[in-house]
C-alpha cells in the first residue's frame, strides 16, 4: 500500500520524513506530534532524547483523563518508546536535508501527522491452554521540516 503525505510542500526547501507501521500507541504519538510541531530539528531531537531518558515530559493536551500532573507544567508523561521511535523520524528528516543540501540547524518542523496504520491479529494467552484473540494497531508518522 502506497502512503502519500498530507501536503505537498514545495521540494527545494523542505525535507520530508515518515515512519510507517510503527508500533507505538496512536494517542502517544499524537501528543509528541503536537509538543514537537514548531520546534526546530535540533530542539525537537534534544526534547527527545530527554523523554526517553525520563529528564522531561511531555504535555499532554488531548488525552488527560487520569494523567496527573508535572512539575511546572500541565499534566504529561513519560512515553519512551513512542519517543524513540519519532526521534528516528527527526534524525532522518535531518539526513534528508543534509543531503538535499539544505542547512540542517536552521530547519523548522512545520508539519506533523499521525495516521492510523493497519491492524493485525494477536494472541493474548490465557489460563488452561486456551487464548483470546487481540488487534495490535500500528501508527504512521509524517513530517516534513521547512528551512526557516
Amino acid at each position: 500500500m502506497k502512503l502519500n503525505f498530507s501536503i505537498e510542500p514545495s521540494p527545494e526547501k523542505t525535507s520530508k520524513a515518515m515512519g510507517k507501521e510503527l508500533h507505538i500507541s496512536r494517542k502517544q504519538a499524537h501528543e509528541i506530534a503536537t509538543a514537537i510541531k514548531g520546534m526546530k530539528l535540533d530542539t525537537a531531537r534534544e526534547f527527545l532524547e530527554n523523554v526517553a531518558a525520563l529528564k522531561q515530559a511531555v504535555p499532554y493536551k488531548r488525552y488527560t483523563r487520569n494523567i496527573p500532573h508535572r512539575r511546572g507544567m500541565c499534566s504529561g508523561r513519560y512515553p519512551q518508546k513512542a519517543a524513540k521511535e519519532i526521534l528516528c523520524i527527526v534524525k532522518n528528516a535531518e539526513s534528508n536535508a543534509t543531503y538535499k543540501g539544505l542547512d540542517s540547524g536552521n530547519m523548522r518542523i512545520t508539519h506533523v501527522a499521525t495516521k492510523k496504520g493497519h491492524s493485525y491479529m494477536g494472541q493474548f494467552p490465557r489460563a488452561q491452554g486456551r487464548a483470546t484473540p487481540k488487534r495490535q494497531e500500528t501508527v504512521t508518522v509524517e513530517m516534513i521540516a521547512e528551512v526557516q
